[in-house]
Parts: C-alpha cells; structure tokens; sequence
C-alpha cells in the first residue's frame, strides 16, 4: 500500500514524446539533458520516483524536482536556469560580427581563421572568441572530405546493398570483400623508444623500405569473421585465386553474396568466366566513388591503426605474419559491425548535402 502524497501524472503530446524520444537517444546533447529526456519518458509510463532514481542513479528528490519541472513548464523546464555571474563582456552585435566574418570570410594571409587571427581582427580576447567558437560549433581549423558519387545506377545499388545488410537472405552468406594494397614493411632506421610515465612512445621519422603485400580480404556481415590472404601482387590472378579459396571455404549448400568495388580486377574477362561457372556467386558492385559502403573498409581501417601503421617490420615475412596474428586475434573475438542506415536516411543526407552545395554557388 503506497503512502505519501500522490504523483500527478504526466501525460505527453505525440510531438512531446517524438522531441523527447530524440533527446534520449542524442549522442551530441549533454549527457543531463539526455538523462532528463529518459526521466520524463520513463515517468509517464507510469513508472515511480524510486524506479527512476535508481536506474538514473539519482536521487528521489532530484527525480521529483524534474518531474514537476516539466509538469510547470514542459520541455522548456528540462534546460539548465540561467545562473547569476559576471555581465557579459561583449554583446549581441559584436558576437554576430565576428561569426559572420569567420563564415563568410578569408583571412588576408592564409586558408582559414585562427583564434588569434579572428581575435585581432575583431577586437575581442582570444578567450572570448575561443568560448565563442566553441558555443557555435564553429571550427575553422577542420575540414571533412567528402565525394559525391556519379553513378548513374546509384539508388538502386544502395537499395541493394542496404538490403543485404539490413535483411540478409536465407541460406546464404554475406561477404564484403576488398584488397588493401601496396601495404608497406617499414622499419625504423632506429630502435624505437618504449612508452613511459610522462612521455610517449618515440619512433624515428624515417625508414628503410623491405617491399610491400597486398592483403585480400573478405567480412561476413553475420560474425564479423574476417578471412585474409597477403599476396606478392594486385592482379585478376591473385583475386582468381582468392575467389577459389573462398569456394572451398564456404559450405556448399549456401548462396555467397559478395560485395565488392568497381576496381578493374574484380571485373576482369576472366572473373566474370569463372563467375559465371559458379552460380552460387552473387557479385553486387558498390556505386562509384561510395566504398564507404563496402563494410570491410571500416575493418581495414581498423587492422591499419591497431597493426600497421605504427609497427616496424625487418621484412614482408614479419609483415605478413604480424597481419597473420592480428586477424588470428581478432576472429577470437569478433562481433559484427552493427549498420543501421536505411536506403532513405542516406538519400536524405545526400539531399542535405547537395542542397548545402548549392548554397555556395555563386
């Protein structure tokens, strides 16, 4: 039997709880705001102060004040009050000016604004612009590539690719595959100096060339199991054989679907034969200019930054054999890559990003 005083109920509109649903799910807002929106959605399922406070690790009186702020004032009570403290020292005009001249603007002698440099041309502290910048979000320093895809097929091979991701077919497998060529065995013309309290690991800034390997690789979409090869070159001969060891490898009463790129080798005369005498193989090409659909990239990326980059290799063999170990490892333990882009989603974003580069026509 509960006792105490009652808790009113929140009821929410259909866009109270769309917004809120949003809130809780953001990994960009503060992680208070985040909390608040779960505290919210939580209480008007009906679920009591003492539930919320412990999944939140709150308090009771701290869930009651939320409660009843957004009760008061809806969504605008789960913002932070303003706090009393020093006035401003610039006002609204000179904030304005300032970001229209880091947006709009070059500077004389170079590419993008600095702190200093935006500091000295609008009068104000190189605090203040830096507080400023960062209120905004406004990066100068930084720049994001990006390479909008020509392929006059591009919509129905992201339909494509997408569903297979999203909705993988029966009795079959799904596998991106790709080769990462040309990966170098480099070693340091030095001993490389171990990491140690107060300072990190030192490495020479140059080095000896031992030759380079070509790492074939395949994903399965369904465990993140990563099968590898290293071979000598990058030719339709070497994929050929990759293909082969591929058939032998996956069990005979499942369809393969494989996910690959537009390089020239994957679409060689021979391939295509060879293809061609193994129904079983199913070959979707991602569109041009759009790797970042083929998953085994973001793999690549991975054994790259854990394996490659910062390791120093006395010849291909060791090279090869330290790629040999990191896949060992890795299949250990793997898990596969959780994609859940819809077809859609990356149209609209696509359209987001045209209608930005229109916006810079002149």
């Amino acid at each position: 039997m509960r006792t105490g005083r009652p808790v009113a109920a929140i009821v929410l509109s259909a866009e109270e709880e769309t917004q809120l649903r949003s809130f809780a799910s953001s990994r960009t807002l503060p992680h208070a705001m985040v909390a608040r929106a779960k505290l919210v959605l939580w209480a008007a399922k009906g679920q009591s102060n003492t539930e919320i406070a412990d999944r939140l690790h709150y308090t009771k009186a701290t869930v009651g004040k939320w409660r009843q702020r957004f009760l008061k004032h809806r969504l605008a009570g789960l913002y932070d009050e303003l706090r009393p403290g020093r006035p401003r020292s610039i006002e609204d005009e000179q904030v304005a000016m300032l970001l229209n001249r880091t947006l709009s603007r070059k500077p004389k002698a170079g590419t993008h604004w600095s702190v200093r440099q935006a500091a000295k041309a609008s009068g104000i502290s190189k605090s203040t612009v830096h507080r400023v910048f960062q209120t905004f979000g406004v990066q100068p320093h930084r720049t994001r590539s990006f390479k909008l895809s020509t392929d006059p097929f591009f919509v129905d091979k992201v339909r494509d690719i997408v569903g297979l991701y999203l909705n993988p077919p029966d009795h079959a497998m799904v596998l991106c595959v790709d080769e990462k060529s040309q990966i170098q065995a480099l070693d340091r013309t030095q001993p490389v100096l171990p990491m140690g309290l107060g300072y990190v690991e030192g490495v020479t800034h140059d080095y000896v060339r031992h030759g380079t390997t070509t790492l074939f690789a395949a994903l399965d979409i369904a465990t993140g199991t990563v099968f590898t090869e290293c071979k000598p070159r990058h030719r339709h001969q070497e994929f050929l054989a990759f293909l082969r060891d591929l058939d032998t490898g996956v069990p005979e009463e499942l369809d393969v679907h494989l996910i690959v790129d537009n390089y020239a080798t994957h679409k060689h005369a021979k391939v295509k034969a060879w293809l061609a005498n193994h129904p079983r193989f199913h070959v979707h090409y991602t569109p041009t200019y759009a790797s970042w659909l083929n998953q085994v990239e973001r793999w690549f990326g991975l054994i790259t930054q854990r394996a490659i980059r910062r390791g120093s290799f006395s010849s291909v063999k060791e090279l090869i054999a330290k790629i040999d170990a990191f896949v060992q490892h890795y299949n250990r333990s793997s898990r596969p890559f959780r994609w859940t882009a819809t077809a859609d989603s990356i149209f609209e974003k696509i359209a987001r990003l045209c209608s930005r580069i229109c916006g810079t026509q002149h």
